[in-house]
This record gives C-alpha cells, structure tokens and sequence, in this order.
C-alpha cells in the first residue's frame, strides 16, 4: 500500500486509517522501523504533531513501538479498533460476562501462584474496596482489588487483558453502586475469594470469584431482557438502566 495525502480538515483518526492499512496491508512488517515523522507528515500533507498523535494511539494499543531515540517499530499487525469500538458499546451484560470468565481463572491461577506479597497487597485492596463509599471511589477501589488478583496469577497476558477492561470496568461497578435494583458482592463474598487463595485451593478460589459475579450477572439478565419485553418493539439488549454504554461515575 502507499501513503496519500490526506483530505483537508482531516482528524487525527484519518491519519491513524493509514498508519494501521499500512501495517495490516503488509507494507509496514512487525519489526521493521516505520517512517520518522517529518516524512510521514511530508507524504500525508498534515502536521507533525497529528502524525506524533496517531503514532502514540496506535503506540498504547500496541500496534507500534516507539524506542526513544531510535524510531518507531512495528510490533503487531493486528487491528485493535473494531474490538475497542465492540468494548466502548458494550451493555452491562457484556461487561461482567468478560469479567466472569477473567476473575475465575485470575482467582484459580492466584492460588496456585501467589505470593506472601501479593497476599498483604490483596489484604490492602481489599480494605480499601470494603471503606469505598461513593459510587466512582467504589468502582475504583473493586476493580483495582480484581486487578490484583490478577497480577498474583502471575500470567502476563491475563493481567494486561483485566488491566486494558479495567476503564470499562470501573464505569459498569460505578452503575451498579448507582442502581440499586443490581446487587453487588458485598465484603463477604470478597473475602471468600482471597481466603480460597490465600489457602491455596484453587477450586475454591474459582467458585467465590464466580459468587461474585454471577448474582449481578443474572440481574442485570432479567432487567435487559424486562426493559425489551416492555419497550415497543422489544428492542434487544442493550437499552436502558442497564445499558453499560451510558454508564456514568
């Protein structure tokens, strides 16, 4: 493929459209160094500093690499944005769908791997969770406590998958706090989890970190599938109270 100037007025999005089609079109190989700024703003008629944009976009996706005063390389050729559109459009539902199939095997893992500092660390996230009063302190304070079981698994792929869901995260348990007709696991059920993994059992570990999750799950469930019984039409999921699309902290 072939850098063209991009329309007048363009935003930086149009200028990622062209880094990424040169990456995934195979012209741009994992490894090999990309065009230094200057001429890539040069051949797509735009600023530096929207190329110096793009560059960073796709940089903390993981799609480029830029080594300080070396240049930019290509680290991956797949295209994260259909699943980060799919993400930011995501219900309630789907939220704690993915978060259930993370925490159980994070919470399994974790007890076979953890550390006595990863367990003084849960303690800590786990007080700061329990002492969490508003609804953005709360959702901060749970999703950093499910991190960290994440990170005491000790699997790096599934600690940056829990660490890039964590945004979404927080807004769904921020909703939560804020919608009281959705029950949350209290203090008890996260205690269960960092028992089970403190004793080491996994499979007790994956059942309480599943008895967290699947309560809320099953009542954001029925209020979806109420709201669309309700709504002319029966729209599908995805509107209303429980639409984690429109979360707010």
């Amino acid at each position: 493929m072939t850098l063209s100037p991009v329309p007048r007025g363009s935003t930086v999005e149009a200028v990622l459209d062209q880094l990424q089609a040169e990456v995934s079109g195979g012209a741009w190989r994992v490894g090999e160094r990309i065009p230094g700024e200057m001429d890539l703003a040069a051949r797509l008629g735009v600023s530096r500093p929207a190329v110096r944009e793009a560059i960073r976009a796709l940089a903390h996706v993981g799609v480029l690499e830029v080594r300080r005063g070396d240049g930019t390389y290509v680290r991956s050729s797949a295209d994260p944005r259909p699943l980060l559109r799919r993400v930011q459009g995501a219900t309630l539902r789907d939220v704690f769908e993915v978060q259930l199939a993370h925490d159980v095997q994070a919470a399994r893992l974790a007890a076979r791997r953890r550390t006595p500092a990863d367990l003084a660390r849960l303690e800590e996230l786990l007080a700061a969770r329990d002492a969490a009063e508003d609804a953005d302190e709360f959702g901060a304070a749970d999703s950093r406590f499910h991190l960290g079981v994440a990170e005491a698994s000790g699997n790096p792929v599934l600690v940056e998958a829990c660490r890039y869901f964590l945004g979404r995260l927080h807004e769904s348990l921020s909703a939560v706090r804020l919608d009281h007709r959705i029950p949350e696991a209290g203090p008890e059920r996260h205690r269960a989890v960092l028992d089970a993994i403190a004793a080491g059992d996994a499979d007790a570990a994956a059942r309480a970190a599943a008895e967290v999750i699947e309560p809320t799950l099953a009542a954001v469930s029925a209020l979806l599938e109420s709201e669309s019984r309700e709504r002319p039409g029966g729209r599908p999921e995805g509107a209303g109270a429980a639409d984690g699309g429109e979360a707010r902290a």
